[in-house]
């Protein structure tokens, strides 16, 4: 059977696969019957399989050949806490949580790609299957990390795939440098002295002061970081009063910046620090700030982009490779491993067009299965380019 002949025969059940996890899904840290789904699968290949790692992480490995050589694929498990809207009949039986990012869709097509390679001898070296928790904001390739994934599992480099709406569906994506953002998010509370509100010269009004600093602070991208250098500075929450005639004396500020410069980090701290103080001072309130450096950029080295690109080419043909486009200002803890192995890519493939709220992490989210086979295929590639039967 040639090899497009197997990967075709596998993905009604791959999709089967995917679709038994969307129906269940779990929230990050939290994804034991996902794991136990895929470690059970990963056994049934004959893969060696360890759940002792970190947290809920799945991670196996396959060896052929003599060479040494070990990569790593990575794939996650998490849900998002959003309540599934999609019409669809495998969707969500758990109210508010639900597969709105394709992580089902990545675990399946990485299971499928395990499942075939434990079957051939196309390649000669180590594979390392990461099926990671909580990608989403809760830092679950961080830990990994931290409790010793690459002590145990060291790699020389490391691939990933994601989805991506809006991009062509059938197209792959990989770029050298930067592909997603880093970011990091900050909390500022604003105290004053309540007061009713038909009396304000009895007290000092934080939400003043808070609807002060929403303003001032959109200078920090526009007036502080070199235009040249992308970066975004975004107000999203502001919390603060119960009654509509009282002045609460306190008001809480949140938001998020995102930048590909990981020097922007202490710059931004320092002046969302600064605006925050002086308004606050202007409007007789004080300021307290909270910042939290979070997920780095997503940087791909030169040389496991080229790798990743010819792996696409491999899969879609080289005029459906695009490796000039413009990166995302989302972020990704994939950064953590890329950051730590040194070499490897992070890679879109492309989902298509999709409409309002169908987009990642939107309620109407549909992963597209045609891109299933593509996903099995592109990483059958990337480990026969990574790991050479015969070496280079």
């Amino acid at each position: 059977m040639r090899e497009n002949d197997r990967i075709a025969a596998i993905v009604p059940e791959v999709i089967g696969w995917r679709q038994a996890i969307h129906a269940n899904p779990e929230l990050g840290f939290a994804e034991h019957e996902t794991a136990a789904f895929v470690a059970a699968k990963l056994k049934e290949f004959g893969l060696t399989v360890h759940t002792d790692v970190s947290a809920t992480a799945v991670i196996a490995t396959l060896i052929k050949g003599t060479s040494g050589k070990a990569i790593a694929l990575r794939a996650e498990l998490d849900a998002l806490p959003i309540k599934e809207v999609a019409d669809v009949a495998y969707a969500s039986r758990k109210d508010g949580v639900m597969h709105a990012c394709g992580h089902d869709g990545h675990t399946a097509m990485l299971l499928g790609a395990a499942k075939l390679l434990a079957e051939s001898e196309s390649f000669d070296g180590r594979v390392v299957f990461v099926f990671q928790p909580a990608e989403e904001v809760l830092g679950g390739g961080k830990k990994m990390i931290e409790d010793g994934l690459l002590k145990r599992f060291p790699v020389e480099q490391v691939f990933a795939v994601h989805n991506w709406p809006g991009f062509p569906e059938g197209h792959i994506g990989v770029r050298a440098g930067p592909q997603m953002a880093a970011v990091d998010d900050f909390e500022i509370v604003f105290r004053g002295s309540g007061c009713h509100a038909a009396m304000p010269h009895l007290g000092d009004d934080p939400l003043l002061a808070a609807a002060s600093f929403v303003s001032a602070i959109q200078r920090l991208v526009s007036r502080s970081i070199d235009p040249l250098s992308p970066a975004v500075l975004s107000v999203t929450q502001i919390h603060g009063g119960r009654f509509n005639n009282f002045v609460p004396g306190e008001v809480k500020v949140e938001g998020t910046c995102r930048f590909y410069d990981r020097a922007l980090s202490d710059h931004c701290a320092a002046e969302i620090e600064r605006v925050a103080q002086a308004t606050a001072t202007m409007h007789g309130a004080s300021a307290e700030l909270t910042y939290k450096r979070g997920y780095p950029p997503v940087v791909n080295p030169a040389s496991g982009a080229a790798l990743a690109a010819q792996a696409g080419a491999d899969t879609v043909g080289t005029e459906r490779v695009a490796t000039e486009f413009q990166p995302s200002m989302g972020c990704e803890d994939f950064a953590f491993l890329l950051q730590r192995v040194g070499d490897g890519a992070y890679v879109w493939l492309g989902a298509g067009d999709v409409g309002p709220g169908a987009g990642l992490h939107g309620d109407r989210f549909v992963f597209n299965d045609a891109i299933v086979p593509i996903g099995i295929r592109f990483f059958l590639n990337v480990v026969q380019r990574a790991l050479p039967v015969g070496g280079k």
